[in-house]
């Protein structure tokens, strides 16, 4: 019997992929616990830390998320002192995310999490590369239909 025509739960790809996820999201939260982050706002500094001063929208298409499940996180992040909000003066719809610059210390103590994670793993770099590599195709295929 193929893994497709299996409903055997042990068999399914997308249960292998959850439980991975939950196992991951547990080591982050332990890696996190020193930063106050949870793991959504962690990939939302992430995406600062990056590019500093963007709008939500640029935030969401980076991490696949809609602006009604953004706005709680940065007002939490807000709330924090790790992140300003406002509008901007070109069209007043729009809200500009900027780092404070406690926002932007806490980055150099959250250089350590990516190494921890990988240690975590016990696997390669070039493994967890290829792995990165077929979900992002796995993603984009998915995105598709």
């Amino acid at each position: 019997m193929t893994m497709a025509m299996s409903m055997s739960l042990d068999q399914q790809f997308c249960f292998a992929l959850y439980s991975a996820n939950l196992a991951l999201n547990k080591v982050y939260r332990k890696l996190l616990a020193k930063l106050n982050l949870t793991y959504p706002q962690y990939l939302v500094m992430l995406v600062l830390w990056e590019h500093d001063e963007v709008m939500v929208s640029e935030i969401g298409d980076h991490l696949f998320l809609d602006s009604a499940t953004l706005t709680p996180l940065l007002k939490r992040l807000e709330a924090a002192g790790l992140l300003l909000r406002s509008r901007s003066a070109e069209d007043e719809r729009q809200v500009i995310i900027r780092l404070t610059d406690q926002g932007r210390s806490l980055r150099e103590t959250a250089k350590s999490v990516p190494d921890e994670v990988l240690c975590a793993t016990a696997c390669s770099e070039e493994t967890l590369t290829d792995l990165k590599r077929q979900l992002e195709t796995l993603r984009a295929q998915l995105s598709q239909g």
